[in-house]
């Protein structure tokens, strides 16, 4: 606001002037100086910052001598990077800092045959460099408003898959980049002056995801992809800039243990199925009655599934090894007395990628009537989506929004209202069936309009749920939350409020149409001791990948008065 320059860079090492944090010019002639001053070595300016040696000695054309950097060299041969690839792991919503979504470079070595085992390959990443002990709310709280330094380091890419995709069930996409080799060498180049250097961590913009486009924007100037942030950098967003920019050359997709072992199960018939259970659990033999009847090919495939399936639950340490290994031990046995082979059977690849799937930024008009006052209303929400936005591309039952604005202007006094700002809600809906039991839950905090039984009040809220939720086909699922809420507000006669109770429902996600209908109670304990009863029904139609139509209904039973809210409008996704 006051004009001059800040970097981004939070670490003194980073620069070669005392003033080059808020000074470009100093840092300029500090590193003119520094790189064409006599020595050579590790120690040298043109080794610790190689890639910004280069590119000023191409800008002023300058003629200096070959120089060895040991180090550095050592580094880049042990890379042996060919090729850089984009990942893109999944969002998880068990934890904050990985619920948008997660984005890291694979480091292709060259690839003479189809022999050359990618697994092997290092990555770079970006990550905040949080305290082993901070938990997971602390974590959030810290990395929103910077508490964290950022680390980019350099991994074996099958750590990174045990992390994502064996343990947090999280699906990778593989994005491999079209950057000629003389970019390759300039990203690492960068790399290497920024590996040890601390960038503070910022959760919505200063995030895994900024680093990795200011890397790729280092390997090919004129690409701008920093240019495209705004208030946020949330990873699915940044890797449609990347597709957007013609950078990627083919795409591959690497779906997680537990989608290929949910896949495998998900093939046998359901009588196979209920057999798979009682085998995985050690309540049923392999050689049992009801398995040996099974014809040969059948009786492979239903072990070859077990097995793949307490092997999952075993490295997601689920189960003790005492269980896993005898029951493994068997399975395998009785495999092996099997000549039957059968032929491996891969998850399909999804229809929509994660980057395909609708924007994040929602803006949102409707006109609707509470009670007997009409109002028209507008709402702006950053990100990220919705029970009931177009799901393709995302996870189905998930649901993450922050800093949604719902503005109301009613029309018979002519008032502006807030009517809620979210600062964070949170939905998983996971399915329960005979193989995994996930929890289903909610959380949020905010502050919403509540009627006091005279008016209706601004009031802070904190709200959460824990249940289940059934599949009862493959776009519908019902379920059952037990919930709390929490209100706080001086025009609350207590000056605040608790409200335990249950939201019962059903959901749909189609390509074409979502819809969310159900039940809730609240039984306010503390401040009116009133019951609060609520049907809802809320439906989306989705026109296009950009705009959907919506219509909500409720009805209220609340302070012995009925009332009816409804509205329909239009999102547009930008």
């Amino acid at each position: 606001m006051t004009g001059g320059y800040t970097s981004q860079a939070d670490d003194p090492d980073f620069f070669l002037s005392p003033a080059g944090k808020h000074s470009p010019k100093d840092e300029l002639d500090a590193t003119l100086r520094a790189i064409q001053a006599d020595g050579e070595g590790d120690s040298h300016a043109r080794c610790q910052f190689p890639a910004r040696a280069a590119w000023l000695q191409q800008q002023f054309q300058l003629e200096l001598p070959p120089m060895a950097c040991p180090a550095f060299d050592q580094w880049t041969a042990t890379l042996n990077a060919e090729h850089v690839t984009l990942v893109f792991a999944a969002s998880y919503l068990n934890s904050p800092s990985s619920m948008f979504g997660h984005t890291f470079l694979r480091l292709d070595p060259p690839q003479d045959d189809a022999s050359t085992n990618l697994l092997l390959a290092n990555t770079i990443s970006y990550a905040a460099d949080a305290a082993a002990h901070d938990n997971e709310l602390l974590f959030a709280y810290k990395g929103i408003f910077g508490g964290y330094p950022g680390v980019t380091s350099v991994e074996p890419y099958y750590e990174k898959i045990r992390l994502y995709s064996d343990i947090e069930h999280r699906d990778l996409w593989e994005y491999r980049l079209n950057l000629r080799p003389a970019e390759v060498a300039r990203l690492l180049a960068h790399t290497w002056e920024i590996r040890n250097r601390n960038f503070d961590y910022y959760f919505f913009d200063e995030n895994c995801a900024y680093r990795l486009l200011a890397l790729i924007d280092a390997a090919r100037p004129g690409t701008d992809l920093i240019g495209e942030v705004s208030t946020h950098a949330i990873p699915s967003d940044t890797v449609r800039w990347v597709v957007a920019k013609d950078l990627v050359a083919e795409v591959h997709y690497r779906p997680s243990a537990a989608t290929s072992v949910s896949y495998a199960l998900g093939q046998l018939p359901v009588a196979q199925q209920r057999l798979a259970v009682a085998l995985a659990r050690g309540a049923l033999s392999v050689n049992a009655p009801d398995v040996a009847a099974l014809e040969p090919a059948d009786k492979a495939r239903l072990f070859d599934a077990t097995y793949d399936y307490v092997r999952y639950q075993s490295a997601a340490k689920k189960w003790p090894r005492e269980h896993a290994a005898p029951v493994s031990h068997d399975l395998l046995v009785a495999r092996s007395q099997i000549s039957a082979t059968t032929a491996t059977s891969e998850p399909t690849v999804p229809a929509v990628r994660d980057d395909q799937g609708h924007n994040t930024f929602r803006a949102s008009v409707a006109a609707g009537r509470r009670a007997d006052r009409n109002f028209t209303q507008l709402t702006l929400r950053p990100a990220y989506h919705d029970l009931l936005d177009p799901p393709a591309g995302y996870r189905h039952g998930a649901e993450l929004e922050f800093l949604r604005v719902d503005a109301r202007y009613y029309t018979d006094n002519q008032s502006l209202e807030l009517e809620q700002l979210t600062g964070v809600a949170i939905r998983s809906l996971s399915t329960r069936n005979a193989f995994f039991q996930p929890l289903s839950w909610q959380v949020g905090f905010g502050g919403r309009r509540t009627d006091t039984g005279s008016k209706r009040v601004l009031a802070p809220y904190l709200e959460g749920g824990v249940g289940g939720s059934w599949a009862l086909g493959s776009n519908t699922q019902a379920f059952a939350l037990a919930t709390v809420d929490a209100e706080i507000d001086d025009d609350l006669n207590k000056g605040y409020d608790l409200g335990p109770g249950a939201d019962l429902g059903l959901v749909f996600q189609h390509h074409t149409v979502s819809a969310l209908a159900g039940v809730k109670r609240k039984a306010w304990l503390v401040d009116n001791l009133q019951r609060q009863d609520q049907l809802y029904v809320h439906t989306n139609w989705h026109l296009s990948r950009a705009v959907s139509a919506f219509a909500a209904f409720t009805r209220e039973h609340h302070f012995d008065r009925y009332h009816t809210l409804w509205h329909v409008g239009l999102h547009v996704y930008f």
